[in-house]
This record gives C-alpha cells, structure tokens and sequence, in this order.
C-alpha cells in the first residue's frame, strides 16, 4: 500500500462484493485505516470475511448478506445502517457469454451479469445516498474493459461500460449534493474470478493458461500479474480529502496495459 498514511477513524464505510479478491483487500485497508466498515455480499462467506479482516486488524466489521439485484432486500440492509461516508461499489460477477454459444443457458449468464454488475450497482446506490451527507464518496470498480473489449466476455465488458458511465452520470447528478463518485479500472489481477475466466480462456483456445497469462502480462508496460492488495490505496485516496477536487474519473490501474 505504499507510504502514504490515511485516516478515517469515525467514518463509516460500506464494501459490497467484500466476501473475497479486490472488495476483501480494500475493506481490510479501511478497516487498518480506522474506518468503521461494514461489508455486504450475497452468501454467508461474507461473515466469515468479516470475521476475519475484524481478526486481521483488530477493527469491528459488520457483514451483512444480501442480494443486490433484489430491491426490497437492499433497502431491508440499508435500514439497519446508519450514515454511510464512503460507498464502495465493488461486487461484480465476471463470466464468459459467448454470442455464438448455443443453448439457453448463456443468455441466463448474460442476464445475471448485468443484472449484477449494472441494476445492482443502481440499486446499492440508491439505497445509501440518502444515507450520506455532504462530503460523501463513492467509488465503483469498473474494469480496464471498461475501456476497451475482448471477444466473448459482452455481459461482463458491456457491463464495465455502463458502469463507467453510470459513474459520469451520479458524478453530476450527486455533485449539487456535495458527493463525489469515481471510478476504479482494475487490469488483470489474481482474483478467483479473473483465474477461472483465464481457465475458461485457455480450455476454449487450447492453449496453456501460463502461454495466456505471460501474453497478457506481455501488454503492460510493468510486467508482473497485480494481487488484490494492490488495488487498496487507490481506493483509499478516492475516498481521502487528496481527491476532493476529483469526480466523475476513472483511475487505470493495470501497469500500463490501457493508456487513457
């Protein structure tokens, strides 16, 4: 996480899609730096997870299980909040919806992906704004695809596409309220979902996932495959007085793979 130090003893944090990979990491860096945080997800990992980053850092962490596509359970989880100073829009499912694939069984993939990452990501949204007051920051996880396309992931990239720009519409629709919203487009990093779509990759091209992995690390102007606690600092600077004068950006964190 770098030398920089942030504070955010009496600020509350909600991170949803927390149970595991990026969302696990950055709500243990809130958590090391004071926050009170509270972390949400649709299965009962996500008490585990708690459990856990509360033992890791020595900080209360609430878990609270619940599915973002389900409006009325939203609302039921955010009525036992109270104000929320930092929203981070982290959960997201990534699997591969091929156009050509046949059967029915992808187009239920495609309709959970974006019903996920897009109708989710509002929903949550909509639910802790009125839990915020001036000063609030939110921050989505959108995706180096979010940027640019690769062949046979359209939900998952479709969806990284709106949630860049649903991030530019919150960020002038919230900044009369005195909230910022930004965005945070991860690249290639060691998450279970990023590896089980390299899996899926390499079984379909018959190619080896290290020839895979050494190609797309090839991409980036820094080698080497980013870990989920490397991810951590950029949302805490989001979040920190530093960017107060920022909304309605996207910050590329893929070592030089896309150059905005």
């Amino acid at each position: 996480m770098g030398r920089v130090a942030y504070d955010f003893s009496g600020e509350a944090v909600l991170v949803t899609g927390a149970s595991r990979g990026i969302g696990r990491a950055v709500a243990r860096a809130f958590a090391l730096a004071g926050a009170e945080v509270a972390v949400l997800s649709s299965g009962e990992g996500i008490v585990t997870a708690a459990r856990e980053i509360a033992e890791e850092t020595g900080r209360p962490v609430r878990a609270l299980v619940c599915d973002i596509t389900d409006s009325a359970a939203v609302r039921d989880a955010f009525a036992t909040l109270g104000r929320i100073d930092v929203l981070v829009n982290n959960a997201g499912l990534e699997e591969i919806t091929p156009l050509l694939e046949d059967g029915d069984e992808v187009e239920a993939r495609f309709r959970r992906i974006t019903d996920i990452n897009t109708h989710g990501t509002f929903l949550v949204t909509r639910h802790a704004v009125p839990r915020m007051r001036a000063g609030g920051r939110i921050i989505l996880t959108a995706s180096i695809w979010s940027r640019v396309a690769v062949a046979e992931f359209a939900a998952y990239v479709g969806s990284k596409h709106a949630n860049l720009g649903f991030t530019r519409v919150a960020a002038k629709e919230l900044g009369p309220r005195g909230i910022r919203v930004n965005a945070v487009c991860p690249g290639w990093v060691r998450t279970e979902a990023a590896m089980r779509s390299l899996a899926e990759m390499s079984r379909r091209t018959g190619r080896s996932e290290g020839d895979l992995l050494a190609e797309i690390t090839a991409a980036q102007v820094l080698p080497g495959l980013l870990e989920p606690d490397d991810l951590a600092a950029p949302y805490l600077f989001l979040a920190s007085e530093g960017a107060r004068d920022m909304t309605g950006q996207a910050l590329m964190l893929d070592r030089g793979e896309v150059m905005a």
